[in-house]
């Protein structure tokens, strides 16, 4: 049993960069929707009638323009869903080593294993608050899109 113990434990370790890595872009990439959001908040204030995504799938229809909807959101939406499990992976891998060294009275192991764990969940949690904020205003933007684009293809039959 315990070669099965220390395969998982080593298993788990090969996960923290890869994890930390996960954690790093979802972060980058959160601020890079809020950009992109803010500049997209300034177009709509700009001309609010006007279908900004939409507009070229209007051609194909409702089913069409649904599928563009989810297309534009499935980005943030995981990005929102996973940063907080990525976070979490990357504050448990370290609590081994902490838990080992609290067990041998070392209290700088602890201290080197848990800080930088912590920290992973505070840029996950802000990656996923940043994505969902985002995802919540742009489905109601793409939302009230889609409804002025299928009265205006009803008006016009």
């Amino acid at each position: 049993m315990f070669a099965f113990d220390t395969i998982l434990f080593e298993l788990a370790r090969l996960f923290l960069w890869p994890v930390t890595l996960g954690v790093l872009l979802s972060f980058v990439y959160a601020v890079y929707c809020l950009g992109a959001f803010g500049i997209e908040y300034l177009q709509r204030r700009r001309a609010p009638s006007r279908a900004l995504v939409l507009g070229a799938s209007a051609i194909g229809g409702q089913d069409q323009m649904e599928l563009a909807v989810l297309k534009e959101l499935e980005g943030v939406r995981l990005c929102s869903r996973v940063a907080p499990m990525l976070g979490l992976i990357a504050t448990m891998i370290p609590m081994g080593p902490a838990l080992v060294a609290v067990a041998s009275g070392e209290s700088q192991g602890v201290a080197q294993s848990l800080a930088p764990a912590f920290a992973s969940v505070i840029v996950a949690l802000a990656a996923a608050s940043i994505t969902f904020v985002v995802y919540t205003v742009r489905r109601r933007w793409l939302m009230r899109e889609l409804v002025m684009v299928l009265d205006a293809q009803q008006v016009a039959a």
